[in-house]
């Protein structure tokens, strides 16, 4: 067995430790849902309607699965309960792949993007700060030379915070401190990034902002400034979600999407609740990959989505 034949086994065996909450709720109600049934009929398909809304998969998500497993049955004629849970665990990886969830994606960056902007976004408490310090520690750790933006000037913890996970990961970062314009520290980064030789730029945003109209004003200058010196930044815009939060998470997925173009999301805090489900509506309702899910404190935690061995860890 090979150095990454190991790596990749102490991944998936954290995968499996992460979502364990989850499934084990949703597999003691998928055993109840079956219990004394031997085919897959109208019954148990209601029982399982409820239990991918009750687990966050989210009601058109889990009609949508529901609708693709009805039509197995009238294919098949006779399903049996023993396989409903492979039936699920393919439906839902088919979902997941026709929603763009490219396995591994995260940390890999175009080669012709130098430097690779990417753009922050979140509110509050959903590990927004944390998550940039890991995604800083991961890019590093494959030899990208990373810097960081602190334009969430909004709050003074928000600043300290990131300034805290710079001289962790030991990546410089440029920060104006409280109050300063936001667009102004990300001119200054991206300025920054292109006289240093960056690789990739990491740059946070306020999470707290009165109403929708006055994100989309403070994401439109910031992207406006950035796109004098480069035309296409940012490259990527990262809504960090708290998975943890449920249906909350997809009600924010809502509002960030109709504010600024976001192309990537990061789920965290999936090793704490039983709400795993809520990566399958997010993906399939936002048509927006997600690239990275966090499953636990520390910096490794934080790992590249894949769907196969998200699918698998959940069902298996």
């Amino acid at each position: 067995m090979g150095i990454f034949d190991i790596f990749s086994r102490d991944k998936k065996e954290k995968l499996d430790e992460g979502l364990s909450k989850t499934k084990e709720s949703v597999f003691s109600k998928l055993s109840r849902a079956v219990a004394g049934k031997s085919k897959v009929d109208d019954e148990v398909l209601d029982n399982l309607e409820e239990i991918l809304v009750t687990s966050d998969v989210g009601v058109e998500t889990t009609l949508k699965i529901i609708e693709r497993i009805e039509g197995r049955v009238a294919r098949d004629k006779y399903l049996g309960t023993a396989e409903l849970n492979t039936i699920l665990k393919e439906e839902i990886a088919a979902l997941l792949q026709e929603n763009n969830s490219a396995d591994d994606s995260g940390f890999t960056i175009p080669e012709d993007k130098k430097p690779y902007i990417i753009l922050v976004v979140g509110v509050n408490g959903v590990g927004k700060t944390t998550t940039i310090g890991k995604l800083a520690f991961h890019f590093k750790k494959a030899g990208k030379n990373v810097l960081l933006g602190a334009a969430d000037t909004f709050r003074a913890a928000a600043v300290d915070q990131l300034m805290i996970w710079s001289q962790r990961v030991d990546v410089p970062i440029i920060n104006q401190g409280m109050g300063a314009d936001p667009a102004s520290v990300a001119y200054d980064t991206v300025k920054s990034a292109l006289s240093q030789d960056v690789d990739v730029v990491i740059i946070d945003t306020a999470g707290r902002l009165h109403n929708k109209i006055n994100l989309m004003n403070e994401l439109t200058k910031i992207k406006r400034v950035m796109q004098k010196l480069i035309p296409d930044a940012p490259h990527e815009i990262l809504l960090i979600l708290d998975a943890s939060t449920g249906q909350n998470a997809i009600e924010q997925a809502k509002q960030f999407t109709a504010a600024t173009e976001v192309n990537a999301l990061a789920l965290t805090k999936l090793d704490g609740t039983a709400k795993g489900g809520v990566v399958i509506g997010i993906s399939d309702q936002f048509k927006i990959p997600v690239k990275y899910i966090g499953i636990g404190e520390k910096m490794e935690d934080l790992q590249a989505f894949n769907r196969n061995e998200f699918v698998d860890s959940l069902f298996n």
